[in-house]
């Protein structure tokens, strides 16, 4: 059965549950089938190598590409108004292949002094040791940006808001500094999600998410995806993503495309719930400060309020005696779970103390980044993921497990 409409013409709500789907013509399936086979039938004169493969070819081997795989990545490129978009089998793989397919001995890339570890720690060592440059800055600070870039760069990396500071950068500004030296601009756009910012709008070249988060939204399942341009996307395929192999199972995809059909839903509960949260811990008295895009006190909140559409689902903040506090809430809390990763349908909290990520993630350039950093971190900071659970059962739960003394353990609904 073909569709004769328009998908991009359709709301987001509608595109999240049509996008990149239509009924099996074999079974008359509504929901999409999982193709696990790792191999299919091919033509006797079908090619062995990838370099043969063309953009519309049918099927051959389920690292080149898959029919449930494939299904992801449209629902994904309708999403985030990308022409396409590669799956993989983490976040960290998508890094990883669009580093690797963009940079080459003797270039220079910028990247966000404060962003994902792996890639912090991966742009520490691994990717200096190709003997590329790399420059690490406040991306946020356009100036830095600006002085930072230069003839040999090619790649410029940011994150907004940036993991875990929460801290903005403004896509548009970046992409013309960027492009105006002949590099590409990169934005790792996993905390806002395309519910909150189509960063392709505002100039970017590359999109990164890590599906595992808000995209896939239920915690069960790992992925990552790069998004832009054809022109760009069919090389780094061909070239760089299937030659290092990190492709996405079918199941993780349909888990993933599961997820997707709840995902404008799930997104406007995260922001309601998280306004309301941040809102009780800014009035909290063991809160030292709070950062939230949607609250006016947030030293970005015009810029984020020009960029984002929703503000998201992540809080960050500071309390005295911050690593006892992380042993208090690990050991009180019962509806917030302590735990890494972020953008589930449950609430997660972790502590992240400065001494610790300072020796083993984030090296900073000079005393105005590590300035930058204590401003919005402190001696270290609580990395709150706000859930889809009431929000007056966050906030109980909370309240509870921040306490000064013993207090009861949550066993009770409680009105805001």
């Amino acid at each position: 059965m073909e569709r004769d409409f328009n998908i991009h013409s359709l709301g987001d709500r509608t595109k999240a549950i049509h996008a990149g789907e239509k009924p099996d013509s074999a079974t008359r399936a509504s929901a999409p089938n999982i193709v696990m086979s790792t191999t299919f039938i091919a033509d006797a004169d079908s090619g062995f190598s990838v370099e043969n493969m063309e953009e519309n070819d049918g099927w051959l081997y389920s690292r080149w590409g898959n029919p449930t795989v494939r299904q992801l990545e449209e629902k994904l490129a309708v999403l985030e108004d990308a022409e396409t978009a590669i799956a993989f089998a983490s976040g960290m793989g998508a890094i990883t292949a669009l580093l690797f397919h963009t940079l080459r001995s003797g270039d220079h890339v910028v990247v966000s002094d404060v962003a994902y570890a792996a890639l912090s720690e991966m742009t520490n060592e691994m990717i200096p040791n190709l003997d590329i440059a790399v420059t690490k800055v406040d991306t946020s600070d356009l100036e830095a940006v600006r002085q930072a870039v230069g003839s040999n760069t090619r790649l410029v990396y940011i994150e907004t808001p940036c993991n875990p500071l929460l801290r903005i950068t403004d896509i548009e500004a970046v992409a013309e500094i960027a492009h105006r030296v002949g590099a590409q601009l990169a934005v790792d756009s996993t905390f806002a999600s395309p519910a909150a910012t189509r960063p392709l709008r505002l100039g970017a070249d590359f999109v990164i998410h890590s599906l595992t988060k808000y995209l896939c939204g239920h915690g069960d399942a790992l992925g990552g995806a790069i998004l832009g341009k054809k022109a760009d996307l069919l090389p780094l395929r061909k070239k760089t993503a299937i030659r290092l192999g990190g492709v996405l199972s079918p199941f993780n995809a349909w888990l993933i495309m599961r997820g997707l059909a709840t995902f404008p839903i799930r997104m406007r509960v995260h922001e309601e719930n998280a306004l309301l949260v941040a809102r009780f811990l800014e009035q909290h008295p063991m809160v030292k400060r709070v950062f939230y895009p949607g609250l006016p006190s947030h030293p970005q909140h015009d810029l984020a309020r020009k960029q984002m559409r929703n503000f998201s689902g992540m809080i960050t903040f500071q309390t005295e005696n911050g690593r006892e506090m992380a042993r208090q809430l690990a050991g009180r809390l019962q509806i917030v779970h302590y735990a890494v990763s972020l953008g589930h349908h449950r609430s997660l909290i972790f502590y992240l103390p400065s001494e610790d990520l300072l020796k083993t993630t984030f090296q900073f350039a000079g005393k105005k980044q590590l300035e930058s950093w204590k401003r919005f971190a402190g001696d270290g900071i609580f990395r709150l993921s706000v859930g889809l659970e009431d929000a007056e059962d966050i906030i109980a739960d909370l309240r509870q497990g921040l306490e000064k003394e013993n207090a009861p353990l949550f066993t009770h609904r409680r009105v805001l």
